[in-house]
């Protein structure tokens, strides 16, 4: 199905809240997310913790800052709007890192992963998501995969950069280095942008409730399979670096160029993805990225060496680049713009606590048996899972729900 953009990218807010987004997503997911594990070893080996130890900082903050927080910034973002969200959450984030660089003890480390899982929250993914949702029309999925970009590069350079701040520093100080830049990067652009306005109820009719939403059964569907698919890509990518600097013994300069080629396999899949989902049903998009997902993490583990570990790798890369855009395309399509901040709040925050308990199990699971086998079967297995919640959902809108959702939603 072909859609032709309601306008393309002219105006000056439009610019704007691109680029902000793409900024916010590059420091925040890009840097923290995905740069975070890169120093997990070193805290395996100067201070003698656990692999347990060392993925139970993102599972616990998690699991506290997401039911806690998640659903009251969703309702805030709907309210006051993303950009407020966005300074506060940017400052925190790059203040946690700045503190991790200095932790000796566990107390310490859940602290500031504490303060790093809130600045995830409020500067993250969903107000980019409802920002670009409510700016743009037609066009939303590439505008979602461009500005999805910014996780993609920025992930892809962190490793690289993470590895010579190392050299040239240590490790704590690469890691307050990353603090500062994640400020420095995003944080003017949050104060330039401006709020998109709030979208009209078009028909009249008051905005659905949450209520109405929580009964329909996509709404359940969605979830699991976000929380599935979430949950097997934070798994692999909290424990990769584990994995191969210590069970595989892949020198540090090849990890972090693995881990970078993750990352440069996003950026094609985010723009392959986006293009995509203004083309397809979004649900087929996200069937395809999810299917890519199961598939491609046997073959990067398991891979017998580092060049075909590499090619794994990249192939992984493209379904992760779709995985996180691609769900708040879907929601909008099933449950329309003005709820959506509502919405991916309680979305988020289920494949929050997906993406803190399954790391933690799958490093578990390494611990007691001394393999990481198990773990990444696990992990297959959850993608799979996935997959099937997915291709139960209705491609759009039910017509009894459409009359409550705004045109752009519905198209």
């Amino acid at each position: 199905m072909t859609v032709a953009p309601a306008k393309p990218f002219a105006t000056r807010e439009q610019t704007v809240a691109l680029s902000v987004s793409f900024l916010a997503l590059f420091a925040i997911v890009g840097c923290a997310l995905y740069g975070l594990p890169f120093f997990y070893d070193f805290f395996v080996k100067d201070l003698g913790w656990s692999r347990r130890d060392v993925t139970s900082g993102n599972a616990y903050s998690k699991l506290l800052v997401g039911p806690l927080f998640g659903w009251l910034a969703g309702v805030m973002v709907d309210r006051f709007g993303p950009r407020r969200l966005m300074l506060v959450g940017i400052v925190i984030a790059g203040s946690a890192l700045i503190g991790l660089g200095s932790v000796t003890t566990l107390g310490a480390f859940y602290f500031f992963y504490l303060l790093n899982a809130l600045g995830y929250v409020l500067g993250g993914p969903l107000p980019v998501q409802v920002l670009l949702s409510r700016w743009f029309d037609a066009a939303r999925g590439k505008a979602m995969g461009i500005a999805y970009l910014g996780i993609g590069i920025g992930g892809a350079l962190v490793p690289l950069l993470a590895y010579a701040l190392t050299q040239s520093m240590g490790w704590r100080g690469a890691l307050r280095a990353l603090g500062v830049l994640m400020i420095v990067v995003a944080l003017p652009g949050a104060f330039l942008v401006r709020d998109p306005p709030r979208p009209a109820a078009g028909t009249g009719e008051p905005a659905p409730s949450v209520a109405a939403i929580l009964r329909r059964p996509a709404f359940y569907l969605l979830a699991a399979g976000s929380m599935a698919s979430i949950g097997a890509v934070g798994g692999t990518m909290q424990n990769l670096k584990l994995y191969l600097s210590l069970d595989r013994k892949i020198p540090q300069g090849e990890i972090a160029g693995i881990l970078s080629l993750i990352l440069v396999g996003s950026i094609g899949g985010r723009l392959l993805m986006g293009w995509l989902a203004d083309r397809w049903f979004k649900k087929h998009v996200m069937l395809l990225v999810y299917t890519i997902v199961a598939a491609t993490i046997p073959a990067m583990v398991f891979a017998p060496s580092v060049p075909l570990i590499k090619v794994g790798a990249f192939l992984f890369g493209i379904g992760l680049g779709g995985d996180y855009m691609v769900i708040p395309l879907m929601a909008a399509e099933l449950f329309g713009l003005r709820m959506l901040g509502r919405v991916m709040g309680i979305v988020l925050t289920a494949d929050g606590v997906a993406e803190a308990v399954v790391p933690m199990a799958v490093a578990t699971i390494r611990d007691r048996t001394g393999s990481y086998a198990g773990g990444f079967l696990l992990l297959v297995a959850l993608a799979a899972a996935g997959s099937i919640a997915v291709a139960l959902l209705p491609r759009r809108a039910e017509p009894a729900d459409v009359a409550s959702l705004p045109a752009a939603a519905t198209r």
